[in-house]
């Protein structure tokens, strides 16, 4: 299962948007990578083959494209189908008596409905088959979506600079506040002017912000700056 964003940047760093997957292509594409792959672990004996599949499947492998997912909540929901649950709905077993199964589903290639009946352990091994190994990665990201990629640092340059600094604005509180809530809270509400941090309180009491300091660096282990030779203690105004 591929999910996949309605358009890319390359190299001119501009950012274009694709409305339309030529699914011939993706048939192709798909039918040359996976025979390569195969020729490639079992060697010439298979050239032959290769090319039989080739002759008789002129139009590529079968691909099912699903169609536009955009919508996040519809997203969320597809991808948790797949990877919360038995890849066949319990709806869609229609009998059981101790020895057969029959169920029904719809075929990818038309949607037709199709009803089989099989033997339990012949069913078991259908499921099964789906089971990922252990430590199997479900969810993988490439291209746009990877992390820690080297092109990262070329893609912020395809928004503008005008939006680069709302963008960077968000991680900073008093933008935060005042884009969400309408007012700065850092404005004095009798002379406007810009307030400066003091004191803490909590629960109507004081709050030192150098113990606050102290227990964040002892939760994460974090030498404390009293013990560090040479090192000046962090002050709060």
């Amino acid at each position: 299962m591929y999910t996949t964003s309605e358009g890319g940047v390359g190299n001119s760093l501009l950012w274009r948007h694709i409305k339309h997957f030529n699914f011939k292509l993706l048939r192709d594409s798909f039918q040359t990578a996976l025979l390569n792959e195969l020729h490639i672990h079992l060697g010439n004996s298979f050239k032959k083959v290769k090319s039989t599949i080739y002759a008789d499947h002129k139009n590529g492998f079968y691909v099912r494209a699903m169609p536009n997912k955009c919508n996040p909540s519809n997203v969320i929901k597809y991808i948790g189908r797949y990877l919360g649950r038995p890849v066949i709905a319990t709806s869609r077993i229609d009998a059981y008596d101790g020895d057969f199964v029959t169920f029904h589903y719809n075929r990818h290639e038309d949607n037709k409905l199709m009803t089989e009946n099989l033997p339990v352990l012949d069913f078991i091994s259908r499921l099964t088959q789906h089971i990922p190994e252990k430590h199997f990665k479900m969810i993988r990201y490439y291209g746009i979506y990877a992390r820690h990629c080297k092109s990262d640092c070329y893609l912020r340059r395809a928004i503008s600079k005008e939006k680069h600094k709302i963008l960077l604005s968000f991680n900073r509180w008093r933008e935060c506040i005042l884009s969400s809530f309408g007012y700065d809270p850092l404005k004095c509400p009798n002379c406007g002017s810009k307030m400066l941090f003091q004191e803490l309180y909590f629960n109507h009491k004081p709050v030192s912000l150098h113990e606050l300091y102290e227990k964040v660096m002892h939760k994460h282990m974090c030498r404390s700056p009293a013990l560090i030779p040479n090192l000046p203690t962090p002050t709060f105004s």
